[in-house]
């Protein structure tokens, strides 16, 4: 398997744990840069046979996935039954960009930070575009409160702008990202534009073609404190 391929694959599941290359380093018994030097630079080019079975338990992946022989090509996982295949798994980006569920924030920038591992098929039974049409933003804000909290990861499906059906969605305000829950009058064809928290205002009677929307929120992940 290509060595590009492995690092980055290690790298995006660091990342979808909020886990850091120094502990995992310290997992293998190596210096605290070895984990960083391995995925930044190629070095070692390739993961030894007790590294690599090291981090394929951690994570619950097989081993060929992180360069073992293509033989041994079922995932390690606690529980029985939930093995995936080596292409079973799509990288989403993650963006610093957060969509306000409040007043309105302005984008840091946009482009990904870091690429969230999901399981192939959790993603083709939540949203109808390809994985390349979606994208991972954070929620700011307590407007949309129950639903969504601040600090909530959302998945968005970046073809998904018409707005054709009911539903949240992030729309672009002048140089701001906002998070609101879109309704479409079936008469009228105009848009309402609802805050979920009764003490955040929605705006009735929008006309579509002023809003501009980025796309519909499919997913949301949470922290729990």
């Amino acid at each position: 398997m290509d060595s590009t391929a492995i690092r980055s694959r290690l790298d995006a599941l660091i990342a979808s744990r909020g886990e850091d290359y120094a502990s995992l380093s310290r997992l293998l018994g190596r210096n605290a840069s070895y984990v960083q030097q391995f995925i930044k630079r190629g070095v070692p080019r390739r993961l030894s046979e007790s590294d690599r079975r090291i981090l394929a338990g951690h994570f619950g992946i097989a081993e060929h996935l992180l360069g073992g022989p293509a033989e041994e090509g079922r995932a390690i996982l606690p529980r029985p039954g939930l093995a995936r295949a080596a292409d079973d798994y799509v990288l989403i980006p993650q963006y610093q960009v957060r969509a306000s569920a409040g007043p309105g924030a302005l984008p840091d920038a946009e482009s990904p930070t870091a690429r969230i591992a999901f399981q192939a098929g959790f993603v083709r039974d939540i949203a109808n575009a390809p994985p390349e049409a979606l994208a991972i933003l954070s929620v700011e804000g307590d407007s949309m409160l129950p639903t969504l909290a601040h600090g909530d990861q959302i998945l968005i499906d970046t073809q998904d702008q018409s707005a054709a059906r009911d539903g949240i969605y992030v729309l672009r305000v002048d140089d701001a990202l906002l998070v609101k829950r879109l309704s479409l009058n079936p008469a009228t064809r105009r848009l309402t534009i609802h805050s979920d928290n009764d003490a955040y205002p929605s705006w009735p009677d929008c006309d579509p073609g002023a809003i501009h929307i980025i796309g519909r929120v499919v997913w949301v992940g949470r922290k729990l404190s």
